[in-house]
């Protein structure tokens, strides 16, 4: 189980510190006279593939703008598990920095650390899709905002968005100079810095470059010399664009970025031992009987109360080391002032090295006197893919607002993994030695899994908006997208060996063709300019696949989801108060549901894991409330809340045949965010204090 609760407190001094005047790129309200009270921004954004109020935007969405991710030291998506938006849960897998889970509405993967798994919430970055958990953890490069869209966005966004989307808006060159350095420095032998510079045009040419460098000395040390510690992270990230723009009616952004991740994962302690009061023989027993349990080596440490400053078990530990790359082209053309296309490529690939000892002598089994324990994880992860999206944006009189495209998408992701012990016992549990301990992935061990997948994907989508002339204040939007999805995996090592079924060696394959068809209906109302209601019903699904942890290569169907939404929207009290509320049911059928396993074999341990489609609907309803406050000109209050109710049908365990209960991971039924922003001329600068506290019922976890 897992329970949140974060209190931040910080001071900021603003001034203008190596810059000279930028053109501002938020779109914001016209500023108030200066005798007139001071109302709240309107926020635009991109939810529908074109620019719109958010309080006018039919979908629930919660926005984190520039200045609310530096005020919450968001340095990478992984920051936002403080849980600033109440309903966006993101954690690490298995407590390793090299890959995040993220999930919306309590549609959150559980192990999409596999070449042919997907993710359930689909996060983009200026439109461009990116297909895996891996290297979400890196650096971000001066983000303009990260919109959070809510519920399946399968119409326009498509495959793996059942849950919602993360979209992450980049600030673009101005053509404009100007620089901007940024440098702090905090507990944990923490430091960050960066450079954002925007050079002046050259002809029709704006060029812009960012540079990061974030780094994080260990939460929790490793005893064993010579090895890093826990927690640790190093993240360097660099960005080239360009903007060319011969003419009025047509724009091309070029971007480049290059990211290198190193981390290692956070320490796994032992928060408890033995609560359902079984008998403990002593740790040197030769057996333990039915009904026992063994005890615990007198190193071995009990800690609930608090995080681990010290391990207390040494192991080997190595940086695991991400190395992202990415290329995009965005082109748009308007023939007239009614149409825009644009055309959106682009091309990714990272490649992973994975080492995780975080367990020490906590993971299951407990192993007794001279037994190998301390199971290091080393894996490989390699993926590259390619994607193209062709859109039709614009209007038809004053009446009808559209948007239409097809999509195409290809990757091809591999892996492999190895899991030795890297310590032993003595007799008596007082010492150990480390077996091994330079350890390395390949050439020199036996492979637990090797795996290939690859992925096609095809899709034709639109969606418009039609107004009546003579009933303005209605709003029905019709949309849908047809989608054909290809993929296929081969598993060729497991235990280093072929994999063997019924009796027969070699490769297991599987392949999987699906077609579907995502739509989506909303109905809004204005009920006043400043008041907007609306009712909706769309759909998503995340994609089949197999498992390369089972020892068979189990393939799984898609799941789907069918949502229904009532949201309301209002600025109130001269925009002073503005209230977002949604109510929710969403009904997923066909849910992919892991089970685990975890056998020793020989020097050892094997995490075997099957995925299967649970059987009925698992049933997930939710209430999201968001509310600002401006209490006067120089003070800002902002509140958030998301209950969530999640159920998954009993199911039956494929291990041992008995049908058990289970549990959405990091889905806290009750969660909240409170945020207040003041800030205040002094001496020619602005003088600035932000404070956030965020909350989390209990929740489970993975392991």
């Amino acid at each position: 189980m897992h329970r949140q609760t974060k209190l931040r407190l910080q001071l900021l001094l603003g001034t203008a510190l190596l810059a000279a005047p930028v053109t501002a790129l938020a779109q914001t309200a016209p500023a108030p006279a200066a005798n007139s009270p001071v109302g709240l921004d309107d926020i635009v954004v991109t939810a529908t593939k074109r620019e719109t109020n958010l309080q006018d935007t039919p979908i629930s969405i919660s926005v984190v703008n520039s200045e609310a991710l530096q005020n919450r030291h968001v340095q990478s998506l992984m920051d936002l598990a403080d849980g600033a938006v109440p309903s966006l849960r993101v954690a690490t897998f298995e407590a390793r920095q090299s890959a995040l889970t993220i999930g919306i509405r309590g549609i959150v993967p559980n192990d999409a650390n596999q070449p042919a798994r997907e993710q359930g919430v689909g996060v983009y970055v200026d439109g461009v899709y990116l297909a895996r958990q891996h290297g979400l953890a890196s650096a971000l490069l001066d983000i303009e905002r990260v919109e959070v869209l809510k519920g399946p966005q399968g119409t326009l966004f498509g495959r793996n968005t059942e849950g919602g989307a993360l979209s992450l808006v980049t600030k673009k060159p101005t053509g404009v100079f100007g620089m901007r350095a940024i440098a702090g420095v905090g507990n944990l032998e923490s430091y960050n810095s960066e450079l954002h510079v925007d050079f002046p045009a050259i002809g029709d040419f704006a060029f812009k470059v960012d540079g990061v460098l974030q780094v994080q000395g260990p939460v929790t040390e490793n005893i064993l010399p010579g090895e890093t510690g826990f927690g640790q992270y190093d993240r360097r990230g660099l960005r080239f664009q360009t903007r060319w723009t011969p003419s009025e009616n047509f724009t091309a952004d070029l971007a480049a970025d290059v990211g290198k991740d190193k981390n290692t994962p956070f320490y796994s302690q032992l928060l408890n031992f033995n609560p359902n009061g079984l008998t403990v023989v002593p740790f040197t027993s030769a057996s333990v009987p039915s009904g026992s349990i063994r005890g615990l080596s007198p190193l071995v440490q009990v800690e609930g109360s608090k995080r681990m400053t010290q391990a207390d078990i040494g192991v080997p530990q190595q940086w695991s080391v991400d190395d992202t790359r990415g290329v995009d082209l965005h082109m748009s053309y308007r023939p007239t002032d009614a149409l825009e296309i644009r055309s959106i490529t682009a091309y990714r690939d990272l490649d992973v090295e994975q080492y995780d000892n975080i367990a020490g002598a906590h993971r299951p089994p407990v192993v007794g006197p001279n037994g190998k324990f301390s199971r290091y994880s080393l894996a490989g992860f390699w993926q590259h893919q390619f994607s193209q999206e062709l859109q039709a944006v614009g209007s038809l009189g004053d009446s009808i607002d559209y948007v239409g495209g097809v999509f195409y998408f290809k990757e091809t992701v591999s892996d492999d993994a190895s899991t030795p012990s890297t310590n032993q016992w003595n007799a008596d549990g007082t010492g150990y030695t480390i077996l091994d301990p330079t350890p390395t992935i390949r050439g020199f061990r036996s492979m637990d899994r090797k795996s290939t997948a690859h992925s096609e994907s095809k899709a034709i989508y639109g969606q418009a908006t039609w107004t009546p002339a003579s009933m303005d204040a209605l709003h029905l939007t019709v949309g849908g997208r047809y989608t054909w999805d290809d993929k296929d995996g081969v598993l060729e090592l497991v235990n280093n060996d072929l994999p063997i079924v019924n009796g027969v060696k070699g490769v297991l394959r599987f392949n999987s063709k699906v077609d579907r068809f995502d739509p989506l209906v909303t109905l809004a109302y204005d009920v006043t300019d400043s008041i907007n209601v609306y009712g909706k019903y769309s759909t998503g699904y995340r994609a089949g696949g197999a498992s390369s942890r089972s020892l068979t290569y189990r393939s799984f169907d898609p799941e789907e989801v069918k949502a229904y939404e009532l949201g309301l929207k209002s600025d109130l009290f001269d925009r002073r108060v503005r209230l977002n509320a949604a109510i929710y049911a969403m009904n997923r059928t066909d849910s992919q549901i892991d089970f685990s396993l975890v056998t020793v074999q020989g020097a050892s341990t094997r995490n075997t894991l099957e995925t299967i489609n649970a059987p009925g609907t698992t049933k997930i309803r939710g209430l999201e409330l968001e509310g600002q406050f401006r209490a006067t000109d120089n003070l800002t209050l902002s509140a958030s809340y998301a209950y969530t109710d999640a159920k998954v049908p009993d199911t039956v365990n494929p291990f041992n045949g008995q049908t058990q209960k289970v549990f959405i991971a990091y889905t806290p039924e009750n969660a909240a965010s409170f945020a207040a922003d003041w800030n205040s001329p002094f001496m020619g600068a602005t003088l600035k204090a932000h404070v956030d506290a965020n909350y989390a019922d209990a929740n489970h976890s993975f392991e």
